[in-house]
């Protein structure tokens, strides 16, 4: 369920690089290029932007229901990490928004985030919502995977997917620090906010870790 896009905005004139979530002067810039992170590109951003706006997008569920043979696992032995899945016109998935230059997209951080997020996700468009009321709504690019993909994991028990993110690894390391780092991220972004699947996934992992060490 995908809400109409807005094809201008009026921008918001910010310092490179600045996280301050606060409104900045206007100016007449138009932005076009906003990127939507709702898993890693929440706590590991990795390229030059010019705004990061907290705040949400609709129609959507977050889960850890994505194979990954190339960052968190390898092939053979995958990870699991999240992905977006339709849901109810209302439901919401809190992130982060980042405003990337024209010239900075164009020059190579679409190459960089379309290498990040390999591996059954494809470009979509969608409405996010900033936790700052007094700013408008903005046309976000996010990377999601369909269901018929091969990556596609889908559900299984908690101690089957905490299992499997506790011993999987790969090339950006264990996967189990995906999931803690995020989980982490959300709490100080969006203290307020409850995640119901990211909170019982990371209690689960680390109280199987618990038994191991012990």
């Amino acid at each position: 369920t995908m809400c109409t896009l807005l094809h201008s905005l009026q921008a918001i004139t910010c310092c490179k690089h600045s996280t301050d979530v606060q409104l900045c002067n206007v100016s007449s810039t138009v932005w076009i290029m906003w990127v939507f992170g709702y898993g890693s590109l929440v706590w590991k951003v990795g390229f030059p932007y010019t705004r990061k706006v907290v705040g949400h997008v609709k129609g959507f569920s977050r889960r850890f229901w994505w194979w990954c043979e190339v960052h968190r696992g390898v092939p053979g032995n995958p990870g699991r990490v999240v992905n977006l899945l339709p849901d109810t016109d209302e439901s919401q998935v809190w992130g982060v928004a980042y405003h990337i230059d024209d010239s900075v997209w164009e020059g190579g951080v679409r190459d960089l985030v379309d290498h990040r997020e390999k591996g059954g996700y494809t470009q979509r468009k969608t409405l996010f919502y900033p936790e700052d009321n007094t700013m408008e709504p903005v046309s976000v690019t996010l990377y999601l995977g369909d269901k018929d993909n091969r990556e596609y994991a889908g559900p299984d028990s908690l101690e089957n997917m905490a299992s499997l993110i506790l011993t999987s690894v790969g090339p950006s390391g264990p996967n189990k620090d995906y999931l803690y780092n995020l989980s982490q991220a959300m709490k100080e972004l969006l203290p307020h906010v409850v995640d119901k699947h990211l909170v019982e996934l990371e209690e689960k992992v680390r109280e199987l870790e618990a038994l191991m060490i012990k």
